[in-house]
């Protein structure tokens, strides 16, 4: 059970992997195909007739525990993760812009681009429900706790492609103003999933510490009601997820889904091609996606374990899929089947965003960006997004561009990044000035190139 859980990679990508993908690069005056994957109504307001993406990549990851001066210490990171009595949340996110290309033409605007998906996150655990399960191994004493969690306690993996077709169009225009809208189409290729969900539980967790033989120290749980759980599983997450290789050697599957965006966009203009005031909002990632792999499995159970016949924690060392778990569940007696599927769907990832770019003086913006997620992240069919809302002072100098992100997560906080631009390649932190001065808990890096050219 300690590597089902996946709880160590997530841990262990701690310096490369939040989701606040391209933090300051989106809301740039150097309007690109990044841009759009923000708001299709930007498409009309391309900087260039034309642009090709060549490469972007976001990698992200938060928590609400560990701060990064916490991974110096010799303590293990189980123990760091569990060590209070906080509810755990955790996310590690990596997102690829791939190649795209963007053009405007009159009062129009039309890109198609493409992007690979990687997410594992950790929803809600109780810290005693997750210690006992990971730390078998340390138990100092015997005892009973009792764990009452109000939540769907969730972990779960998910990557998916997809290829965006997008068209803008000036509504309206006059001397000071402009409107655009704007909509995506996305076609989306599933690639591997993964959910465990084990929803309100409450039980207790006994442990027997031996004095003599310490490795002989053992650990039981028990439920004191029915709990509700679910085990999903689809392509390479079926039969292991504990290797990153499972999640970036199954990014694109077959065609299976479609996705939508919208959006509006707003010019005060500051002549022809400049602005005073660049706004905007929209609606992200609307839709779902189907699985249909030959491993593919959703099953809810009602899980029982009695005081007569108590779960050893010991029987999951060394399991490494959630087949291995539901069979050794299966086995005890302990589940009972309420409803099976062999192909499901799960919900993207749905977003609202709205973002104010404002000149202040000559060359110099502020931008406010906020996003709000629209779905319930306990949801086992509901892939996780987290609220962030961002201040972004920057330098626009043509050429090169500088910015400072001032960002503030759900789950990591506060945070303070700097990025900057030359041309199109770009490159940036929304963390990496908390890195150097804070025990910040969120660790992210972007960077990519694009070419826009007439």
């Amino acid at each position: 059970m300690k590597k089902i859980i996946l709880l160590s990679l997530i841990l262990s990508a701690y310096n490369i992997f939040a989701q606040d993908h391209f933090t300051g690069v989106t809301t740039s005056s150097r309007v690109g195909i990044l841009n759009v994957g923000m708001n299709p109504a930007e498409l009309p307001n391309l900087s260039k007739k034309f642009e090709i993406n060549i490469f972007g990549l976001s990698l992200n990851f938060s928590n609400n525990v560990i701060g990064l001066d916490d991974l110096n210490s010799d303590t293990n990171i189980e123990d760091l993760l569990f060590k209070g009595d906080q509810i755990v949340n955790a996310g590690a996110d990596v997102e690829y812009a791939g190649p795209g290309i963007a053009m405007k033409w009159k009062k129009w605007g039309f890109g198609i681009s493409s992007k690979g998906h990687i997410k594992f996150d950790v929803v809600d655990v109780d810290p005693k429900f997750g210690n006992a399960i990971l730390n078998t191994d340390d138990i100092t004493e015997s005892g009973t706790d009792f764990i009452k969690n109000d939540y769907n306690q969730r972990m779960n993996g998910v990557s998916w492609g997809e290829i965006a077709l997008s068209a803008g169009r000036t509504v309206f225009e006059n001397e000071k103003h402009r409107f655009n809208a704007g909509i995506s189409l996305k076609l989306l290729f599933p690639g591997s999933y993964s959910n465990i969900g084990i929803d309100k539980f409450q039980g207790n967790v006994t442990t027997f510490f031996d004095a003599n033989n310490p490795s002989n120290s053992s650990a039981f749980l028990t439920t004191t009601v029915p709990v509700n759980v679910n085990f999903s599983y689809s392509g390479n997450l079926a039969n292991r997820f504990t290797d990153v290789n499972d999640y970036t050697s199954s990014v694109f599957g077959n065609l299976n889904g479609i996705g939508t965006e919208i959006g509006v966009n707003y010019q005060l203009k500051d002549g022809d091609k400049k602005y005073k005031i660049n706004a905007g909002m929209s609606i992200r990632n609307i839709g779902s996606l189907t699985f249909t792999d030959s491993n593919n499995s959703s099953n809810s159970y009602s899980l029982n374990i009695p005081v007569s016949n108590p779960l050893n924690l010991d029987e999951f060392d060394g399991t490494e899929s959630l087949i291995e778990v539901e069979s050794l569940l299966q086995s005890k007696g302990y589940l009972s089947s309420e409803k099976s599927n062999k192909d499901f769907k799960t919900r993207l990832p749905t977003l609202f965003s709205i973002y104010g770019d404002f000149k202040v003086f000559h060359k110099f913006n502020i931008t406010g960006y906020l996003q709000q997620r629209m779905g319930d992240n306990n949801e086992n069919r509901q892939i996780t997004a987290q609220n962030s809302f961002s201040i972004i002072p920057r330098i626009n100098l043509g050429y090169f561009e500088a910015y400072i992100p001032f960002s503030h997560n759900e789950i990591s906080g506060g945070n303070t990044g700097f990025g900057l631009r030359l041309g199109g390649f770009y490159m940036g932190s929304s963390s990496v000035i908390s890195t150097l001065t804070s025990n910040t808990k969120k660790v992210d890096f972007n960077m990519g190139f694009r070419w826009a050219f007439l």
